[in-house]
């Protein structure tokens, strides 16, 4: 689900998911998608965050069942790539399972926490205060794969860089399915009960395929799908190689070279360097990472466990519970850099990419025409050149300008993300000559759009592109 939740049905992991073994209903119109189900031979919609809080629920279930009380609130970890909106919606998701969010935090924010423990404990034993570390953080589960440069000194854990994408296990299943069967698209294309049943025996198989080659050099697959389709062929290690060499290792080797990049930070000044995640155990994987950091990689906590012992240190934080051996809270960053768009396709940073949080950034902006009496202010999160390959946050017009050559009026934008990670928009219009606003200063919390912001942002084009017309 999380592949699924927050993104608009025309998203190319959306348009992907229709080779899950599952219905996912779309419109393709910029809206959100919808998860299908056949309940007594009907077919039964529902969203995504409303499937992950059937998962909540349960988890929710078994931590009461455990602690023998009530629990009510949460602390997740989230991808590093997730938009603010996709936040938003993991926040609906714990609301519908009755969670309160204390907080979200990226995944090798998490793994970053239980690594400034470790490093407290063995201060703690050698009573070294003065070591300093810059560990490399390689996550990769089943549909994300996150990098983080961490730098940890006296159990405190700053993260210097981080970055993601939407890339992993499913991205691996996904080409062996179609490398196993060729005609895997046009064999699935309707979804009927018969094609999601064989397609579910084609996913185990290749679950089974990649597992296997983890520890084997190769495996035989032999797989009866049903309807005279048959798969029986020897797979290697080199050939799973082979398949997802341009599509996945590649893009992790960029994410580990820009992450060092933005972190400014050299191969050499790595302490430690820590892959964890459900792909860790892939050779291939560990192999790139060593081949890129040129050192041996770290060994002293459970690759699949890390991420979930840190986001449980995290939530003992957020809770006032405090570490014997010194304070536990890393400070983290805005991953993706916010931005207001001045027409068409130019936008302009106010926060950048990498930026410690909490943060206040402001920016004079102007008119960018003569008498231009109003200004629409489009905030965006992304870095992509084109509108489209970035997240619309929200929106409001400031109107009333007085009549003034271009360049004359001043508008003020200001942001603000606070220790919680809310992000806060102000905007006013000053004069020449005038220490006071003109027309009262604006405050917006963001995201302020909701589902179908893919409709949003098509119907602003065109009812204000000429009052985007500023900077």
């Amino acid at each position: 689900m999380k592949r699924l939740i927050g993104r608009v049905d025309t998203d190319r992991l959306v348009q992907a998911g229709k080779n899950f073994p599952f219905l996912v209903q779309t419109l393709d119109m910029g809206g959100r998608p919808f998860i299908a189900a056949l309940v007594n031979n009907v077919w039964k919609s529902t969203t995504p965050e409303e499937v992950l809080a059937l998962y909540l629920v349960e988890l929710r279930i078994m931590a009461e069942s455990k602690l023998k009380r009530p629990v009510k609130n949460v602390v997740l970890c989230i991808p590093v790539s997730f938009s603010r909106f996709q936040l938003t919606r993991i926040e609906r998701a714990c609301t519908i399972a009755g969670l309160h969010v204390l907080r979200l935090i990226p995944e090798p924010a998490a793994v970053a926490l239980l690594d400034a423990q470790q490093q407290q404990h063995m201060i703690h034993d050698n009573m070294d205060r003065g070591s300093k570390k810059v560990a490399l953080i390689f996550n990769m589960g089943a549909g994300y794969c996150d990098v983080a440069v961490t730098a940890t000194a006296g159990g405190v854990s700053h993260i210097k860089a981080l970055a993601g994408s939407a890339t992993g296990g499913e991205d691996f299943l996904q080409n062996m399915m179609c490398h196993l069967l060729p005609n895997f698209d046009s064999l699935f294309s309707s979804h009927e009960i018969n094609e999601i049943s064989s397609m579910c025996l084609l996913r185990v198989a290749t679950q089974y395929v990649i597992r296997k080659l983890s520890s084997e050099e190769s495996v035989q697959i032999d797989v009866d799908l049903g309807n005279g389709l048959r798969i029986c062929k020897q797979v290697s290690r080199e050939e799973f190689e082979e398949v997802n060499q341009q599509k996945i290792f590649e893009k992790c080797e960029s994410l580990i070279i820009q992450c060092l990049h933005d972190a400014k930070v050299e191969v050499d000044d790595l302490t430690d360097v820590i892959v964890v995640g459900g792909c860790s155990y892939i050779p291939k994987i560990k192999d790139l990472v060593k081949s890129v950091c040129k050192r041996e990689l770290y060994k002293g906590m459970n690759p699949l466990e890390a991420a979930v012992c840190g986001t449980a240190l995290q939530g003992a934080v957020a809770s006032g519970i405090s570490d014997p051996l010194g304070d536990l809270d890393p400070l983290t960053i805005q991953t993706a850099p916010i931005r207001i768009q001045t027409n068409r396709n130019s936008f302009v940073s106010i926060i950048p990419r990498n930026t410690a949080i909490p943060v206040h950034k402001e920016l004079i902006a102007t008119t960018g025409s003569d008498n231009q009496k109003e200004v629409l202010i489009v905030i965006y999160e992304g870095d992509a050149e084109k509108r489209e390959g970035n997240h619309l946050l929200g929106y409001f017009k400031i109107a009333g300008i007085p009549p003034a050559p271009k360049g004359v009026p001043q508008i003020k934008v200001s942001m603000d993300i606070n220790a919680s990670n809310v992000l806060s928009v102000f905007a006013g219009l000053i004069m020449p000559g005038s220490q006071q606003p003109v027309v009262p200063i604006m405050e917006v919390r963001m995201p302020t759009v909701d589902d179908c912001y893919g409709c949003c942002v098509e119907a602003l084009r065109r009812e204000y592109l000429s009052t985007l017309n500023f900077i």
